[in-house]
């Protein structure tokens, strides 16, 4: 069977390659439904990462975020027609102390491995969530975002065990600060939940936070932990300003990713004792909590859909520039493509 496989091979250019799929008895083969373009995607297909990284990386099927549907299984976990979501994460090793996110052996689908961009997807049958019913296939797009925050809270939990945890702060008006926040407020209802950005545009879509603010006027504001949620050059004030307004003894959640180094106020870190601690990407117990908890509180994905923006249908190669060129302009949301090549 031949496979197509959409590759960046430069920025803003992408062309086909043809693949046999090769199956054995633990694989699966998925078809894509819909996908969900996320900002390492475009950073990729701006070329806004170094020279030496692309040369390294590209050629590359980009997309790690989408809901599939079962073709073929030889593991005779799953059934044709199945609806799942795969995990582009893909381990080589087990370690008994390094998560497998966390492992540098591991291959993470559409960075430096071909991603979700194929007329067909071989995934190894652990490698595969079951989605739940009921769901917006737009939302269920972007488990793997979801699956992220779940991750950063599930490591904050364990870090702030001990701590008191009465007021949260998150900084970030975006889509991953929004993620971050909903599930927050569903996960520590009882909690003080207290959202800062910069667009106050964006912030008005927080409705189901206790407090909002624009980090240019906070006032004198405390919380016991915080998450940054910014990334890029936003990083070093929102930091900063955490370590501001935090309690001492509290928790910091490091989820943006920037290129370039940062800054920080390490002598308050110091005088406060604080504990700051760094999240990427997510694992297959990642995305077993995420469904569990969509299936728990189902308003969730509810609010999620007010995250959906462009939807579209992808047919040919040109679709798929559309699609990129479309996110490029949307600061709040995500870009979905329906797959019907």
């Amino acid at each position: 069977m031949i496979n197509a496989v959409y590759r960046l091979i430069a920025p803003r250019l992408i062309d086909v390659a043809y693949k046999e799929i090769e199956v054995n008895k633990d694989s699966l083969i998925l078809r894509p439904l819909y996908l969900s373009i996320c900002k390492a995607d475009q950073r990729y297909y701006q070329g806004m990462r170094s020279q030496s990284v692309l040369r390294e990386k590209l050629p590359m099927a980009m997309i790690h975020e989408c809901v599939a549907q079962v073709v073929c299984d030889k593991s005779g976990k799953f059934s044709v027609g199945d609806l799942v979501i795969p995990i582009p994460n893909i381990p080589t090793e087990k370690d008994d102390y390094v998560a497998e996110n966390y492992l540098r052996s591991s291959h993470f689908m559409s960075s430096g491995y071909d991603g979700f961009l194929q007329d067909y997807i071989v995934m190894p049958a652990d490698r595969i969530v079951p989605a739940p019913d009921g769901i917006s296939l737009n939302v269920l797009a972007f488990t793997e975002l979801i699956s992220v925050s779940v991750h950063a809270i599930t490591r904050f939990e364990r870090f702030a065990a001990r701590s008191r945890i009465e007021t949260i702060g998150v900084w970030g008006d975006g889509n991953l600060g929004f993620i971050t926040s909903l599930l927050l407020h569903y996960l520590y209802p009882a909690v003080k939940l207290c959202v800062f950005g910069t667009v106050h545009e964006k912030l008005s879509y927080f409705t189901f936070a206790d407090e909002v603010y624009h980090v240019d006027d906070i006032g004198d504001i405390k919380v016991d932990h915080g998450f940054e949620c910014v990334g890029g050059a936003g990083s070093r004030p929102a930091i900063n300003q955490i370590i501001d307004c935090i309690n001492p003894e509290g928790v910091i959640s490091i989820m943006g990713v920037s290129e370039n180094f940062v800054d920080i106020n390490t002598r308050m870190m110091l005088e406060k004792g604080l504990c700051m601690f760094g999240s990427s990407r997510s694992g297959y117990a990642d995305f077993k909590r995420t469904v569990d908890i969509l299936k728990q509180y189902p308003e969730i994905a509810q609010y999620y859909e007010s995250l959906v923006g462009d939807v579209v249908e992808v047919r040919k190669i040109s679709d798929i520039h559309k699609a990129f060129e479309l996110d490029i302009k949307r600061n709040f949301g995500k870009t979905i493509l329906k797959w019907n090549k």
